[in-house]
């Protein structure tokens, strides 16, 4: 028995995808805000904070990186609405994946950091530097640009695992596609063509940090670094 492939059947639901992709593209968005916000701010902790709160983020970042993703989200997103809060699903996927991508940014930045050597901090200083301008300037932003081609490759491995979140009920791209594949029974090339719009998306996402490690750091656009 030969196999006829129908790809017009599956391209038929082109307004789907296009949601599927726009929401993957927002979780994508929220995320990466929260993630570095959080990351950054759980690094300066484990490399300078309390005995007790290094502990604490320690304790998170074992716990996330040693856990599946999609027992988080179970959790997170059934156990907060368990709690009485009602939230939508989509702010729900973004809390579980912001939570789980904020471990693998902390441990990030945290190299980063403590790659800056102390001499810097001692000419802040010097300088006359406050600890916030210090922190700023002289320990997150040089940090951030030398782990940025690390944390892009992250940030785009998220998107791709953002798929995960189908199971507990995110209509993300891989989610619709699992609608089309009931409407069409045209799995394969469902996946043919899930394949190839989540690869756009990886070279899409890439280009977008590239363009933004531009922006954010001109030493990289002077030395024509690339990511």
């Amino acid at each position: 028995m030969t196999y006829e492939f129908d790809f017009a059947a599956v391209l038929a639901y082109w307004p789907l995808l296009l949601e599927g992709i726009w929401t993957t593209l927002r979780l994508t968005f929220f995320c990466t805000v929260f993630g570095i916000l959080i990351g950054a701010v759980c690094a300066i902790i484990r490399t300078s904070g309390p005995a007790w709160a290094r502990s604490l983020v320690g304790l998170y970042v074992e716990f996330i990186r040693n856990t599946p993703l999609l027992i988080q989200a179970y959790f997170l997103i059934f156990g907060i609405a368990s709690l009485g809060v009602r939230l939508p699903i989509l702010a729900g996927a973004v809390i579980a994946l912001t939570v789980n991508i904020g471990a693998y940014t902390t441990e990030i930045v945290r190299a980063g950091i403590e790659s800056i050597n102390r001499g810097q901090l001692e000419a802040a200083e010097c300088l006359g530097l406050s600890r916030l301008q210090t922190y700023i300037h002289v320990i997150i932003r040089p940090a951030l640009e030398r782990v940025y081609p690390a944390l892009s490759s992250q940030y785009v491995l998220m998107m791709l695992a953002s798929s995960i979140l189908s199971s507990v009920g995110v209509e993300e791209l891989f989610g619709i596609s699992n609608r089309i594949q009931s409407d069409t029974y045209r799995n394969f090339e469902v996946f043919v063509v899930l394949g190839v719009l989540y690869l756009v998306l990886a070279v899409v996402v890439r280009a977008g940090f590239s363009l933004l490690g531009l922006a954010l750091f001109p030493r990289r656009r002077k030395l024509g670094t690339q990511l």
